[in-house]
Order: C-alpha cells, then sequence, then structure tokens
C-alpha cells in the first residue's frame, strides 16, 4: 500500500488524473478497462480533468465502467453515471460504444446485477477467477463502506459474483455493487479519499486491521494506491 498526501482536494485530484494518464501512455497499444466510482470527490476529480486534462488524456484507449450505482435513474441526482456523464464524459471525447453503464432505473435491480456481472465477465479479461480491470478508482465513507458495501456486509467482499445488490443500511436505498473480490483482483486499486470527515478512515485503513470494508480492500488488493489530502491524513500523522 502507497499513501501519498498533498495539500489540497484539488491538488490530489490533480495528481491522480496525471497517475492515472501516465500509466495510460506506459502501455500504448493496450484498451484500459476502468472502473469509476461517484461521489463527491471524484465530482471535482471530474472537474478537473475535463477542464484541464481533456488534451492529453487518451480517451480512445480507455473503457468505462462503474464500481457501483444506485439503483436511480440517469436523470437522477443520485445516478454516479448521470453525475459522471454531466461532468466528464460529455465533455470529452470518448468514444460512446467505451462507455458500459449500471442500469439503475430497472425495475429488478437484483436482474441487473446479474446482467452488468455477465457484461463485465464478458468484456474484462479474467485473472485468478475473476475479472481483471486495469483500474479501479474508489472512494470511501465516512463510515469505512466502498463500492456501496457497508459495515455489516462483509459476505460482498468475498462474493463470487462480480455484482450484487446492496442496500444502504442509513437510509435504505438500494445499490448495485461491485464486490471485493474483483476490486482486490486489479492491476490498480486507486483510494481518492479527501476532507476532515474522512481522517478517521484514512487512519483506520493504514494503521488497522480489516475493521470496515475499505480497510480490508485496501489490506488484500494486489496493488494499492491512496492519494488524500492534508485534511483527510491528519489522524494518520499524529499516529506517525
Amino acid at each position: 500500500m502507497k499513501l501519498s498526501i498533498y495539500p489540497s482536494s484539488a491538488e490530489a485530484s490533480r495528481k491522480l488524473i496525471l497517475y492515472i494518464i501516465n500509466i495510460l501512455n506506459e502501455e500504448p497499444e493496450k484498451i484500459f478497462n476502468i472502473a469509476l466510482s461517484g461521489g463527491q470527490t471524484p465530482a471535482l476529480m471530474f472537474d478537473i480533468w475535463a477542464n484541464e486534462y481533456v488534451n492529453v488524456t487518451p480517451w480512445e484507449r480507455m473503457r468505462i465502467f462503474w464500481v457501483d450505482e444506485r439503483c436511480v435513474p440517469p436523470s437522477d441526482s443520485d445516478s454516479n453515471y448521470g453525475m459522471t456523464c454531466s461532468l466528464l464524459l460529455r465533455l470529452v471525447p470518448i468514444p460512446y460504444e467505451n462507455v458500459f453503464r449500471i442500469y439503475g432505473e430497472m425495475k429488478s435491480p437484483n436482474k441487473e446485477a446479474k446482467r452488468y456481472s455477465e457484461l463485465v465477465e464478458q468484456l474484462v479479461p479474467p485473472k485468478n477467477g475473476f475479472p481483471e480491470f486495469d483500474i479501479i478508482l474508489l472512494g470511501a465513507g465516512v463510515d469505512g463502506h466502498t463500492s456501496s458495501i457497508f459495515s455489516g456486509q462483509e459476505e460482498f467482499l468475498t462474493s463470487e459474483v462480480a455484482y450484487v445488490l446492496t442496500i444502504n443500511p442509513i437510509n435504505g436505498q438500494k445499490r448495485i455493487a461491485m464486490t471485493g473480490n474483483v476490486i482486490i483482483n486489479a492491476r490498480w486499486t486507486i483510494f481518492l479519499i479527501t476532507g476532515r470527515a474522512k481522517a478517521e478512515v484514512v487512519s483506520e485503513i493504514c494503521n488497522s486491521g480489516d475493521v470496515s470494508p475499505a480497510a480490508y480492500v485496501a489490506h488484500h488488493a494486489i496493488n494499492v494506491e491512496l492519494f488524500v489530502d492534508e485534511l483527510a491524513a491528519s489522524n494518520f500523522r499524529e499516529i506517525e
């Protein structure tokens, strides 16, 4: 696990964008399978990416998937796909056929989880018995959840299928989430975590055991990078 700390959330986002671009440029003949997360932190990153790095990103070599999605239409403000489209995908020259969204509006989320699992298994080459994404971008909630896998739902960290239906225990919202075995199987599993509210989560990931889904993923993934700002790293620094 590698931790990189930056002065601000914007700077952490910029460094992560450049890091991803560098990964893509190191294999100029390869098509990269990348899974994105939603939330406020990547929203800033997507906005910066579209406005500052659009001309230096090889969009045609990126195939975009999602780590998780809320069970809402893409027009809903809670939609991860909708947010990513409005801030990034509609503003950059990525081929339409390279974007594979989760249909959060489907009446049967279980069927959609199965459909998306099968799609990912078809398009993303396997390794260790699971799809091997090139890059998976994750966030972490203040409660330590990641990929819409919450504490008390640890069975989804070791599930044999790629995506499952989960339920937010706080508000009961249904979500479709990538499972732990797929996340930890990626070539690069990258967390972007910013803000003082996330300081305890960063501390847990760096200094504790598998106390939350985010910590479990960070401790078990093949190749883990944490991009955080100084506020999110404040508790970690105190322990150090």
